[in-house]
Order: C-alpha cells, then sequence, then structure tokens
C-alpha cells in the first residue's frame, strides 16, 4: 500500500485549488521550496506525474485529475472525524448533519435550527452548506441525515424520501438599467426574448427543469446565455447587465444599493422547498424532522 503523508496531501490539494505554486504555499504558510519537495515526494510515491509545470502555467495532469476527485474529501472528512471524537468525549454521542443552500437561508430557516436546538440541547446540529446536487450526493454516501435542497429531484433514489416543508414566491431580477426595470409586475411571458442567467444544471438540476417547465407553460423556451452554480452570483450578473433571471424570493435580501430590481410575476410562481432524508432515519434525524 502506497503511504503518503497528510502534509503531502495537504500540499497537492492546495496546488490542485490555486493553480499555483506562489499561492499555495502562500496560503498554506509554507515557502515554496518545501511545497515543491512535497510535490515531488508525493509524485515519486504514486509512481505518477500529477501536475504539468512550466514558468507560466501550472495544470492538473490526467493522473492529477483522477487523484484529486478521489482525494478531495479526505482532509474535510478528517476534521469531521476529529470533532465527532471530541464530541463525544464531552458526551455529545449524537448529531445530526444537515445540508443546506445559504442563498436561501430564510428567517424561517434559521427558526428551525434554533429552534431544534433548544428542544434537543444534547444533540449537536451540524450545518453544511452545499449545492443541491452536492446534498444529494452525500446523503447518497450516509454523510448527511437531512437536506433541504428546495425542489427535490422527480426521481429520489433508493432509501431516500422527499418531504415538503414550505412554498416560496419567485420573482423576477433584471438590470437596474433595463426597460422593464420601472415596473411593478410582469408576466414571465414578457421575458421570453430577453437573454437569462441561470443556476447550472449540474449544480441544481430539479430548480433549473422546474424554471423550463414555468417557461414552457408560458410559450418559450429562455434562452440562457451565462450559468453560474450559486443563486447570488446569478444575481450578481444580472446587475452587470448579463440577462435576467428567475430566483426564489429569499435572494430579495440582496437587492437595494444598485442591486437588481425585484418584480413580482402577476401570475404567480412558487417553489415548495422539500426536505430530502433517509427513509429509516436515525432517532435524531427524525426528532429534527418532527419538528419541520
Amino acid at each position: 500500500m502506497t503511504e503518503y503523508s497528510l502534509r503531502e496531501l495537504e500540499c497537492f490539494l492546495a496546488v490542485a485549488g490555486e493553480m499555483s505554486f506562489t499561492r499555495a504555499a502562500e496560503r498554506l504558510n509554507l515557502a515554496q521550496p518545501p511545497l515543491s519537495r512535497h510535490i515531488r515526494t508525493l509524485e515519486e510515491k504514486l509512481g505518477v506525474v500529477l501536475f504539468e509545470r512550466n514558468q507560466r502555467r501550472v495544470a492538473l495532469t490526467p493522473a492529477g485529475h483522477a487523484f484529486r476527485a478521489e482525494a478531495r474529501d479526505i482532509l474535510p472528512r478528517l476534521h469531521r472525524a476529529g470533532e465527532a471524537a471530541k464530541r463525544a468525549a464531552r458526551g455529545e454521542t449524537d448529531r445530526v448533519e444537515v445540508g443546506f443552500v445559504s442563498a436561501v437561508l430564510s428567517p424561517e430557516l434559521v427558526a428551525v435550527f434554533t429552534g431544534f436546538g433548544k428542544r434537543h440541547p444534547s444533540v449537536r446540529l451540524q450545518l453544511h452548506d452545499l449545492l443541491p446536487s452536492d446534498q444529494l450526493a452525500a446523503l447518497g454516501r450516509g454523510e448527511l441525515d437531512v437536506a433541504f435542497v428546495g425542489v427535490p429531484p422527480e426521481r429520489l433514489p433508493a432509501g431516500l424520501n422527499s418531504t415538503p416543508w414550505r412554498e416560496e414566491d419567485l420573482l423576477a431580477f433584471v438590470p437596474p438599467n433595463h426597460p422593464l426595470a420601472g415596473r411593478k409586475e410582469l408576466r414571465l411571458s414578457e421575458l421570453a426574448d430577453e437573454p437569462f442567467v441561470m443556476i447550472s444544471a449540474e449544480a441544481a438540476p430539479s430548480f433549473v427543469s422546474l424554471l423550463h417547465r414555468l417557461c414552457l407553460a408560458e410559450g418559450f423556451r429562455p434562452r440562457v446565455v451565462q450559468e453560474a452554480s450559486r443563486a447570488q452570483a446569478v444575481a450578481a450578473l444580472t446587475v452587470a447587465g448579463a440577462g435576467v433571471a428567475v430566483l426564489p424570493a429569499s435572494l430579495d435580501r440582496i437587492t437595494g444599493n444598485g442591486l437588481p430590481l425585484r418584480l413580482r410575476l402577476r401570475k404567480k410562481a412558487t417553489l415548495v422547498h422539500s426536505v430530502v432524508h433517509a427513509a429509516k432515519p436515525s432517532e435524531p434525524a427524525r426528532a429534527f424532522l418532527e419538528g419541520l
């Protein structure tokens, strides 16, 4: 079995994340020569070249991409394991791992978290800010107990259930200087000829599918000119004039001071937030779900 140190792994992930030995060294508070030595030692132990490097660029080799895909979760999981051991030593043996999307963090969701803490002070609530697609993947690996994914997939993997939680309006966001910006409300069909900015299907496939269905019901297909993995980035792109967007009302909290204007859709459009969880949740997770 090939043995490599956590420091070598940490150095690899830093360079892979920064695509720069200089920036990776600064991030790790480490001089560049020992960083380079750690990378060379790791490559020697693995028997592969992980990076293509020259004076102008650093890039992952195919072997580097493969190694990164398998190794990227190791350090966070070790950190969680250490935290779990510390909690167990303090007698905090029960915990609930909860995924959510910070972009739509609402007062209602905060109330769920704080209410559970008050009702079950001995249970540790561990929160993870993850994209919906990443939450579902983490559920499948058993790393999450509960996932606030927004719109759930039409077909859930075996062993998972979906529970509706709350309904939220969808709003139209347009650039501040857009001709529609002075309106108080509009029909979704009025955006038919506009360039759209959307959350990527890889990040939130079910939400994107919902938006396409809503647009098709109004007689058009959205012309998507740019995508982003986070809703905050989509809102920011509308500010820059990249296009219009349809987003949950939760994003309205970032409007103002030149940020995108909020327009209500005359024909009400909503999404139903759902919570995805194991069909047979643990006792702490069941207690969490009962408080929704």
